[in-house]
């Protein structure tokens, strides 16, 4: 069972796709959220999850304050799943939340705005340089002071932060899973 940790929507339990994506654990999620809610990084921001499944990263961020959020997901089913998530926790919350259901790199050369807060939680046998292309054509979409969360396997190696004009500026492993965190190297 997948629910939203805590925040407005705290316990509301999401629909998870049966197959094809990969929930991020609730142990990993508590301990990211619980680093960026120390920062006050989510009031009223605006997030975007990249490669979102069933929601459960854009939907906790809403949950504990953000002002909208922005899933993408290029699965079909998995973005049925996603909206149903996202109606159910924009209600609770008062929030706004879009899914889009499309590939993220197409998603990122044609959307508008900018963004506070990004998560990327790929398939782990994405490529590296996918990857790295994501990163490309995100920066332009981010504020100065974005942060940028990358949650991949371990084994994957860190993203090549630099040749997308970011920098690292942390790294938390978690078993197999490991979250990169950059920035805009501005």
């Amino acid at each position: 069972m997948t629910r939203i940790i805590s925040g407005s929507a705290g316990g509301t339990r999401l629909e998870v796709p049966p197959s094809g994506t990969r929930p991020t654990s609730d142990r990993v999620r508590e301990a990211l959220f619980s680093s960026l809610e120390s920062t006050g990084m989510l009031d009223g921001t605006t997030v975007l999850d990249l490669y979102a499944g069933s929601g459960a990263l854009g939907l906790e961020s809403l949950s504990r304050g953000a002002a909208a959020c922005h899933l993408v997901e290029k699965g079909q089913k998995a973005a049925q799943i996603a909206r149903r998530n996202a109606d159910l926790v924009a209600r609770a919350t008062g929030g706004r939340a879009e899914v889009h259901a499309t590939a993220v790199q197409t998603y990122l050369r044609t959307a508008g705005g900018v963004f506070d807060v990004v998560f990327l939680d790929p398939p782990y046998e994405l490529p590296a340089d996918q990857l790295n292309e994501d990163l490309s054509l995100l920066r332009t979409l981010l504020m100065d002071d974005a942060l940028v969360i990358v949650e991949r396997a371990t084994r994957s190696g860190a993203p090549a932060w630099g040749a997308a004009g970011l920098r690292e500026v942390r790294a938390k492993k978690f078993g197999d899973t490991t979250l990169w965190w950059g920035e805009p190297d501005v």
